[in-house]
């Protein structure tokens, strides 16, 4: 708990009331500084808002006809043998394409057997038993990232399988976009990356994006919203820790069950479910 001071010396501890306002200062501090790149806050301005994403999509892309009918984000894919996936946005446009959006600000987040992973992930849940393989719907990994990951200075970076004696594309309806959010230019996608850097609603170009940014920024209902999802985000990295320290528990082998819920503040069913999966 945290000590007051005055002029050197302790006064007293923090009451709770203390602790959470100074809590929310930092938090009121953190939300001035976030931006669309910061993956967080883009998935909470872009929840449920189709217009946002369809704009993004349509730049990126270059198909200004293109229209979103669905968005989700945080969207869990669970693969129960192996590695699940966590997609920051997936959005469905009019020709049924379902369409990735990862923002990653760092380097090593944007990996190219990510792009891969996310991409066969996305295939893998696509079809129902007995489905045709025709009618695996078009599908895009798309990247956008804060440095020019790939190096070539070029605004955006389209994958595609194809032909290597002919260079002729393959043509399988699976697609993998890097986009250079260091890019600047007085382009669409130049004006975007600028937007996607701005920690300023009243700095950016395009009114769709400003607008979410300066709801969940300016607004009392935004700014409570944010507040609470970082409060969230904070209990949930807590409860990771613990399903960490859990796990050590679990592995030396020399603890009871009962003790281990005590040390990691987890329940007994969540103990038990840890138990079973780190036996599978």
């Amino acid at each position: 708990m945290e000590i007051r001071k005055q002029k050197g010396k302790q006064v007293g501890r923090l009451t709770v009331t203390e602790q959470i306002d100074q809590k929310h200062q930092e938090d009121l501090q953190r939300l001035r500084g976030f931006r669309l790149l910061d993956d967080d806050f883009l998935t909470k301005c872009f929840e449920g808002d189709t217009a946002s994403i369809e704009l993004v999509l349509q730049i990126v892309l270059e198909k200004p006809d293109l229209k979103v009918l669905d968005v989700r984000t945080q969207v869990f894919v669970e693969n129960l043998l192996n590695r699940s996936v966590r997609l920051d946005i997936l959005a469905t446009d009019s020709t049924g394409a379902k369409l990735n959006v990862e923002v990653q600000r760092s380097d090593k987040g944007a990996g190219r057997k990510r792009a891969r992973y996310n991409s066969s992930m996305m295939d893998a849940n696509l079809l129902k038993k007995g489905e045709d393989f025709d009618k695996l719907p078009e599908t895009w990994v798309i990247f956008i990232t804060e440095n020019d990951v790939m190096g070539k200075g070029q605004p955006l970076y389209p994958i595609e399988r194809c032909f290597l004696g002919t260079g002729e594309r393959f043509e399988d309806g699976s697609h993998i976009l890097y986009v250079n959010g260091a890019y600047r230019g007085d382009t669409p996608i130049g004006k975007l990356m600028h937007d996607f850097s701005c920690t300023d609603a009243a700095d950016m170009y395009y009114g769709t994006l400003a607008d979410r940014v300066k709801f969940f920024k300016e607004s009392k209902e935004g700014i409570e919203i944010m507040c609470r999802a970082m409060e969230d985000m904070r209990n949930q990295t807590l409860k990771e820790g613990m399903k960490e320290v859990a796990l050590r528990m679990l592995s030396a082998g020399k603890y009871a069950l009962e003790e281990i819920v005590n040390i990691s503040g987890l329940s007994l069913e969540e103990v038990k479910q840890l138990k079973a999966d780190r036996s599978a």
